[in-house]
C-alpha cells in the first residue's frame, strides 16, 4: 500500500535492500522469509514480542536522493507480490521524470506530491468506514487474517500480549480473540508456534492459579489442555473469551446466535485501542446483566448508568447506589446488596424536573409518577444530560394507558395509602366475570366452550370456608395486614421499593388473596403483560381449532395436570389449561410444549387469571429457567451441574456418595423442572414457588441443599439408588405448611411412609429460614458464572452424543471404520457452522431445526460440498473437480433439496474409498447420467428423460433373440390386457376396503426396506453426449500421470470404439419397427395390442420430432432414454431388438458370448452416439485401416488398458478421510470392459 511519505534516518537498520536504483529502494525486514542468520532471528522475536510486526510490514520502498543522506517511505507491502507492483509502477512511471530534474530537493517534491495524489485517488474510490476502528488495531487484524489465514468476515474483537505454555517453556506471543476462534502466535529465536481453536470446541475454560502457572487462563479442548499466562489485564481477557465461548455454545444450541441482530449501542466516545466489536460485546454483556438484575424483557437495551443517591422516605436516608436508563425504564440498585432495588416504567412518569441543588443535595433530579409517587435521586455528575435523554425516552413512550379489568391491578396504581377496593366473595356466582382480563370484548375464545375465569381457579373452587374463620384464617388476615402496611411504606405496584424487609415477608408466605399480584412484579411479567395488551388474546384466536405435534402433546397431559384438585376436574380449568399451553406452543415453536410445563401452568392458573398466567409462564420459560423446557432440557441439565458442584463444596461427606449412587441426576430433575411441585404437598410447593420468583433459581439451589443437609445421616447409610430415593421421597411427602387456609389436597407421590413409626413432618417455613441460615452466602452473579461453565460441559455433552448416535446410525452401510466417520463427522459439523458465520447469507443457520433427528440437523448446500469434496475426494480432476463434485451433489441429493446429510455425504465418498472397481466405475458412470449430468452439460439427455415416467422393472435386454423377444411382447400385452379388463373390478374394491390397502401398503414398505443390490445391469443407458461428457473426465482425471500419454492412447482408442459400434447400429435402425410388426402378428392375437403398435410408433416419433436436434440423425436417439411408459417401452423395445441383433450375425458365436463385447455394446445402443456432436477437445483414434480380424483385439486391448490404468491409479490413490455422498440407488454403470 502506498504511504504519506515518512522520513527515516536509518535505511539499513534491520532491513536488508532487495532492489535499487537512483532514486528508489526496495527493502526486505529482517527475520522475515529464508535466511538472515542470528540477527533475522533476534529481529523476528523481537517483532513479535513488541508488536512491531503488527505496524512495520515485512517489505517497503524508500525514496532516495544522491547526495542527501535522509531517505522517505512511500509504500509498504505484506507479501513480495504486493511490493513488486508498486516497484513495477515507479520504475515504469517516474524514472524517466525524474532524471529531468536538476534539483533534489525538486526530485523529493515532485515523488512526494505524486505519492499524495495516488492515496487521495485510492480514497475517493473507498467506501467511508462504518467502524472507527483506530489505526493500530486495523493493522493488528489484518496481521491477524495473513497469519491464521481468515476471511474477511472474520471479524477481530480484541488481541492481548501473553505467553503459551509448551510443556514447561513460556512463549511469548500475541493472543487474538476472534468472534469465532481463538488463535495465538509466537516466534521465538526461529521457532514458530501457530494455534487456531474453535470456541465450539471449547469444552472448558477457567481461571485459575498454580505454582508451575501463576494466574493462568486454561482453556481445555476435546483434544488438548492449553494454558496462556502473563496478561497485563487476565481479568479482561478472561471475560471476554468467556463471553464469546457462550456465544458459541449458543450457536450449537439454537439458531438465534446466528441470526440476532448485532446492531448495539455504541458508546458515545470511542475508545482507544478498541474494535467496535468489542465494544458491542461490552454493551450486550450489560444489557443482559441489567435485564437480570430487575427481569426486564428481553428486548430492553440499557442506554447508560451513573452514580447516584436515592432518598428512601421509609428510612430517612439517602441510599448510595447507581441509576440506570434504559429506553422504557428508570432502575435504581444500592450497592449494598439488597438495601434498595426500584424499577419505575417510563409508562407512569409524569414529571421529571430538576431540582435547587444544595450542599445537603447537590444536583437533585425529582420524578414523579401517575400513582402520586414521588423519588429524589442526588449527586447526579451529568444531570443536564440525564434530564434530556430521559425526556428523550418519555416522548416515544406511546401515552395510551392500558387497559385492565381485573380488580387486583386496581391497586397497582392508587395511593400507597388508598383503601383497598372490595371483591366479591369468592362463593358468588357473579365472581366469574363476563368480561375478560385480556381486553374489553366478550370473553369467547372459542365457540361453545366455557367461559375464561377472570380470576384465579382458586377463589372459584374453595371448597370449604370454615378455616377462614379459624387461627389459619387469623393468621392469614395477618399476613395481609402486614403486607399492607408494607404497601403503605415502601408503595405498590412496579414503583415499590423492594428491600431487605420485602424479602423477609416473601419467606414468611404470600397471603393467597395476593400471590397472584406479587408474582407477576417480582417475575417482571406485569411489565410485559400492560405492554401488549390484546397479545393474548391474538395467540388463542390464531392458535384454535390448529394441530400439531405440540397441541397432541398438551392433549395427552390436560388431564394429568393436579387431577387431585377440584379446579382441573372439571371442564373451566381444563379448558383454560388448554388455551394457555397452546398459546404459549404458538408464541415460541422452539419450545412447543415439554412436559411439567403443563403442573408449573396449572399452579399459576390457580393464582391468576389467563391472561396473566400465560405471562408469567413466559417469563419462566424464557428469563427465570432458560433452556429449561426445551427438548434437550438444557437450562435443567447445566443447573443439574451447579447442583453437583455446590453439593461439593458445601457438603463434602455426602458429594463422594451421592455420585457412586447417581442420585443427583435423577433428583434434581424433577425439583427444577417442576419447582418442587411434583415431589412436594402442594401447599407446601406454592410457598417455594413464591420464594422462586422473588429470588430466582439461587433460592432453589439452597433450599435443595438444605433437605439433603437434612438427610444427609440416612442418605449415608444407603446401600443403592432406590434406598436414597425412598429417604428424600419420604421426606418431602412430609413437608407441611400448617398455616395454609386451603384445605389439604391429596398428594399423589408414590413414595409413602413405611414402618410402625409416625412420619417426621417438617414445616415448610423452618426448611426456607434453615436453607437461608446455612447458605444464604449464594450470590446470583456467582451462579451466573457456574452456568457458563456447566453450559460447556453439558452442551460439548450432547453434541458428542449425537456425534455418537449418528455415527452409529450410518456405520453399518458404510465402508469406513467408526474413527474415521467420527473424524469426518467433526469436518462435515465444522464446514456447516463454517458457513453459517462466514456465509454472505444466513439460511444455513435458519435451515437448522433441533427438533428432527441428530442426522438431519446438520445439513450442507452444493458449495460446501464443493469445498469438502475438493479436499477430500481421491478423484482428483484439476480443473474439473469442482464439475465432479458438483454433478455427484446432485446424484446423492434424492429429496431435491439442495441439501445433503451426513449419511449421504460419506455413503458418497465410502464408495470412491472403500468400493472395488466395479463400484467405483459404477459411481463414475452414475456421474454422467441425470440427474448428476446438468441440463446444460448435456441437454439432448435432460429432453429425453423429460418424456418418460418411472423407470420400468421389465426393461428388454438389447441381445435377446427374435423368438425370445416376442414372447416377451406377448406377456407384456396379455398383463396390459388383464390390467384393463379388472381395471373396474377388484383393483377399486381393493381401493375401496381398508384392510387390502394396508396390506399394500405393508407390501410396499417391505420392498423399500430390503436392501437390493444394484448390478451392471440396472445401469441405465448412457447417450452420446453423456458418454463424452464422460471421456472428458477421464482424461481430466490422468493429467500429471507418469504414463499420461499412455492412459489418453488407451481412453480414446476405447472411446473411438465404442463410438464406431453406435454409427455401426445406426444402419439397422431403418428394419426394427418392421420387424417387430411381424413378430407381433405371427404371436399375438390380441385385437388390443395390434392397435397399440402404430399409436406407440407414433407416440415415438411425435416425441423425437419434438428435440431441438438440427442433425436428421438424432431421430434414432430413443433407444438411449432410460424411462418410459409401458406403451412407449414396447415399440422401442421391438425395434432395439432387431436392429441390435443384426450385428450379432456379423460375430461369431464365442464373440457374441463374450460378456465384454456384449456390455460394450450395450452401453451405446442404436443411434445413441452421433460423431457429429463430439466435442473439439475429444481425441478419437481412428481404426479404418485396420482388417476385421485385428478389430475385436485393438477394442479388447485398449478397454484392458484402460481398466488396467483405472486400477493402478485407484491404488495409488492418497486416501485423505471420509468421502462423499450416498449414491442413489437408480442410477448405474456399465463399464464391463475389461
Amino acid at each position: 500500500m502506498w504511504l504519506g511519505p515518512e522520513e527515516v534516518l536509518l535505511a539499513g537498520a534491520l532491513w536488508v535492500t532487495e532492489r535499487a536504483n537512483p532514486f528508489f529502494l526496495l527493502q526486505r525486514r529482517r527475520g522475515h522469509g529464508k535466511g538472515g542468520g542470528l540477527t533475522g532471528l533476534l529481529v523476528g522475536t523481537l517483532d513479535v514480542v513488541l508488536d512491531s510486526s503488527a505496524r512495520v510490514a515485512p517489505y517497503r520502498i524508500l525514496h532516495q536522493t544522491q547526495d542527501s543522506q535522509v531517505y522517505w517511505a512511500v509504500a509498504c507491502g505484506s507479501s513480495r507480490k504486493e511490493i513488486t507492483k508498486h516497484w513495477e509502477w515507479l520504475e515504469n512511471n517516474l524514472l524517466q521524470t525524474l532524471s529531468i530534474f536538476d534539483n533534489e530537493e525538486d526530485i523529493t517534491t515532485f515523488v512526494k506530491g505524486k505519492i499524495h495524489g495516488i492515496i487521495a485517488e485510492e480514497n475517493k474510490n473507498e467506501q467511508p468506514q462504518s467502524e472507527e476502528d483506530p489505526g493500530k488495531f486495523k493493522e493488528a487484524e489484518l496481521k491477524m487474517r495473513k497469519q491464521f489465514g481468515m476471511p474477511e468476515v472474520e471479524k477481530l474483537v480484541n488481541y492481548y500480549s501473553c505467553s503459551y505454555w509448551k510443556g514447561r517453556v513460556p512463549r511469548q506471543g500475541w493472543l487474538y480473540l476472534t468472534v469465532n476462534h481463538l488463535c495465538f502466535y509466537s516466534f521465538l529465536l526461529g521457532k514458530e508456534v501457530t494455534l487456531v481453536i474453535q470456541w465450539v470446541d471449547v469444552t472448558q475454560l477457567e481461571k485459575n492459579a498454580t505454582l508451575l502457572f501463576p494466574e493462568c487462563i486454561k482453556v481445555n479442548t476435546r483434544d488438548n489442555e492449553l494454558y496462556f499466562s502473563m496478561f497485563l489485564n487476565i481479568n479482561e481477557t478472561f471475560k471476554l473469551m468467556e463471553q464469546l465461548a457462550n456465544i458459541a455454545m449458543r450457536q450449537l444450541l439454537d439458531n438465534e446466535s446466528f441470526l440476532q441482530d448485532k446492531s448495539l449501542p455504541k458508546p458515545r466516545k470511542p475508545l482507544k485501542n478498541i474494535s467496535a466489536l468489542k465494544r458491542d460485546l461490552d454493551a450486550r454483556a450489560k444489557n443482559e446483566c441489567y435485564r437480570a438484575t430487575f427481569r426486564l424483557p428481553k428486548d430492553e437495551c440499557l442506554d447508560g448508568h451513573t452514580d447516584c443517591t436515592l432518598w428512601t422516605p421509609f428510612n430517612k436516608m439517602h441510599i448510595p447506589g447507581q441509576m440506570f436508563v434504559s429506553n422504557n425504564y428508570i432502575c435504581f440498585a444500592s450497592k449494598a446488596e439488597e438495601a434498595c432495588h426500584l424499577i419505575i416504567p417510563l409508562r407512569e412518569v409524569t414529571i421529571v424536573e430538576k431540582a435547587d441543588s444544595s450542599s445537603v443535595l447537590p444536583s437533585p433530579l425529582s420524578i414523579s409518577t401517575k400513582s402520586k409517587m414521588t423519588f429524589f435521586f442526588a449527586n447526579l455528575k451529568d444531570r443536564d444530560f440525564l434530564v434530556q435523554r430521559i425526556s428523550d425516552f418519555l416522548q416515544r413512550t406511546p401515552s395510551k394507558k392500558p387497559c385492565s379489568s381485573d380488580r387486583e391491578w386496581k391497586w397497582n396504581l392508587a395511593d400507597p395509602g388508598c383503601e383497598e377496593v372490595p371483591e366479591l366473595p369468592s362463593s358468588s356466582p357473579l365472581a366469574v366475570s363476563p368480561t375478560s382480563a385480556l381486553s374489553n370484548r366478550p370473553v369467547s375464545f372459542c365457540a361453545g366452550e366455557v367461559p375464561t375465569a377472570s380470576q384465579g381457579l382458586l377463589k372459584l373452587f374453595r371448597r370449604n370456608s370454615e378455616e377462614l374463620l379459624g387461627p389459619k384464617g387469623a393468621k392469614e388476615k395477618m399476613k395481609e395486614e402486614s403486607w399492607n402496611i408494607h404497601f403503605f411504606e415502601y408503595g405498590r405496584g412496579m414503583c415499590m421499593y423492594r428491600t431487605a424487609k420485602t424479602r423477609e415477608l416473601v419467606q414468611k408466605g404470600i397471603p393467597e388473596n395476593l400471590r397472584g399480584e406479587l408474582w407477576l412484579l417480582f417475575s417482571g411479567a406485569w411489565n410485559e403483560m400492560v405492554t401488549h395488551p390484546s397479545y393474548y388474546a391474538d395467540l388463542v384466536e390464531k392458535s384454535m381449532g390448529k394441530y400439531n405435534l405440540a397441541t397432541e402433546e398438551i392433549e395427552r397431559d390436560l388431564h394429568r395436570s393436579m387431577p387431585e384438585h377440584p379446579a382441573f376436574q372439571n371442564e373451566l380449568g381444563i379448558a383454560a389449561l388448554r388455551r394457555v399451553l397452546t398459546a404459549y406452543a404458538f408464541r415460541n415453536p422452539t419450545i412447543g410444549y415439554c412436559q411439567a410445563m403443563n403442573i408449573v401452568t396449572s399452579v399459576l392458573l390457580l393464582y391468576c387469571n389467563e391472561e396473566e398466567a400465560f405471562w408469567l409462564l413466559v417469563a419462566l420459560c424464557e428469563r427465570m429457567l432458560p433452556d429449561y423446557y426445551n427438548t434437550r432440557v438444557v437450562g435443567a441439565l447445566v443447573d443439574q451441574g451447579i447442583f453437583e458442584e455446590l453439593t461439593r463444596e458445601y457438603l463434602p461427606q455426602l458429594s463422594e456418595k451421592m455420585q457412586d449412587l447417581g442420585v443427583i441426576s435423577t433428583i434434581s430433575l424433577s425439583w427444577f423442572l417442576t419447582l418442587f411441585l411434583s415431589v412436594m404437598p402442594f401447599e407446601s410447593a406454592v410457598v417455594i414457588v413464591d420464594c422462586f420468583f422473588y429470588e430466582g433459581i439461587k433460592f432453589i439451589l439452597q433450599v435443595s441443599l438444605a433437605i439433603l443437609d437434612a438427610n444427609m445421616e440416612k442418605l449415608l447409610q444407603c446401600c443403592d439408588e432406590g434406598e436414597a430415593m425412598t429417604i428424600l421421597g419420604r421426606y418431602l411427602d412430609n413437608v407441611v405448611n400448617r398455616q395454609s387456609v386451603s384445605p389439604p389436597i391429596p398428594h399423589l407421590h408414590a413414595l409413602l411412609t413405611s414402618g410402625d413409626d409416625p412420619p417426621l413432618e417438617i414445616d415448610i417455613f423452618e426448611l426456607i429460614k434453615t436453607s437461608y441460615e446455612k447458605f444464604s452466602s449464594l450470590k446470583a452473579d456467582d451462579i451466573e458464572q457456574m452456568r457458563f461453565k456447566q453450559r460447556l460441559k453439558v452442551i460439548q455433552s450432547l453434541e458428542d452424543t449425537a456425534k455418537k448416535s449418528v455415527v452409529r446410525a450410518v456405520s453399518s452401510d458404510i465402508g469406513f471404520s467408526i474413527e474415521e466417520l467420527e473424524e469426518l463427522y467433526v469436518v462435515f459439523k465444522a464446514k456447516y457452522l463454517m458457513s453459517c458465520y462466514w456465509g454472505n447469507n444466513r439460511a444455513a443457520a435458519a435451515r437448522r431445526d433441533q427438533s428432527l433427528p441428530y442426522l438431519e440437523q446438520y445439513r450442507i448446500d452444493m458449495e460446501q460440498f464443493k469445498e469438502l469434496f475438493i479436499g477430500l475426494t481421491p478423484w482428483s480432476c484439476g480443473a474439473h473437480t469442482p464439475v465432479l463434485a458438483g454433478r455427484l451433489f446432485r446424484l446423492l441429493d434424492e429429496n431435491r433439496d439442495s441439501l445433503i446429510n451426513f449419511k449421504e455425504f460419506v455413503t458418497g465418498m465410502s464408495g470412491m474409498y472403500h468400493g472395488d472397481l466395479t463400484e467405483k466405475l459404477k459411481v463414475l458412470y452414475k456421474l454422467h447420467l441425470p440427474p448428476a449430468l446438468n441440463p446444460e452439460e448435456a441437454e439432448s439427455a435432460l429432453e429425453a428423460t423429460s418424456y418418460f415416467t418411472e423407470d420400468v422393472t421389465t426393461e428388454v435386454s438389447p441381445f435377446v433373440s427374435e423368438l425370445d423377444f416376442c414372447l416377451h411382447c406377448e406377456s407384456q400385452e396379455t398383463q396390459e390386457d388383464k390390467g384393463r379388463r379388472n381395471e373396474n373390478g377388484p383393483e377399486k374394491e381393493e381401493k375401496g376396503t381398508s384392510p387390502q390397502d394396508y396390506r399394500y401398503y405393508l407390501r410396499m414398505w417391505a420392498k423399500e426396506k430390503e436392501s437390493k443390490k444394484e448390478t451392471i445391469k440396472d445401469l441405465p443407458k448412457m447417450s452420446q453426449e453423456q458418454f463424452i461428457e464422460l471421456c472428458k473426465t477421464l482424461y481430466n482425471m490422468f493429467s500429471e500421470d507418469p504414463v499420461e500419454q499412455e492412459l489418453y492412447h488407451a481412453i480414446a482408442t476405447v472411446a473411438s470404439l465404442l463410438l464406431r459400434i453406435g454409427e455401426v447400429g445406426k444402419k439397422f435402425s431403418n428394419r426394427p419397427m418392421r420387424k417387430s410388426e411381424d413378430c407381433k402378428g405371427n404371436n399375438t392375437q390380441d385385437p388390443v395390442s395390434e392397435e397399440e403398435s402404430p399409436t406407440s410408433e407414433q407416440s415415438q416419433n411425435s416425441a423425437v420430432e419434438q428435440q431441438p436436434q438440427a442433425d436428421h440423425e438424432d431421430k434414432t436417439c430413443g433407444d438411449a432414454q432410460p424411462e418410459k411408459t409401458q406403451q412407449e417401452n414396447q415399440s422401442l423395445g421391438e425395434g432395439s431388438g432387431e436392429g441390435q441383433g443384426s450385428p450379432l450375425q456379423l460375430l461369431s458365436d464365442d464373440e457374441t458370448k463374450d460378456d465384454m463385447s456384449m456390455s460394450s455394446y450395450s452401453m451405446v445402443s442404436t443411434g445413441s452416439l452421433q460423431c457429429e456432436d463430439i466435442a473439439d477437445d475429444t481425441v478419437l483414434v481412428g481404426c479404418e485401416g485396420s482388417s476385421s480380424a485385428a478389430r475385436p483385439t485393438q477394442r479388447h486391448a485398449g478397454a484392458d488398458a484402460l481398466i488396467e490404468a483405472f486400477s493402478s491409479w485407484q491404488a495409488g490413490a492418497a486416501v485423505t478421510l471420509p468421502l462423499w455422498r450416498r449414491l442413489r440407488p437408480g442410477n448405474r454403470l456399465v463399464y464391463k470392459t475389461g
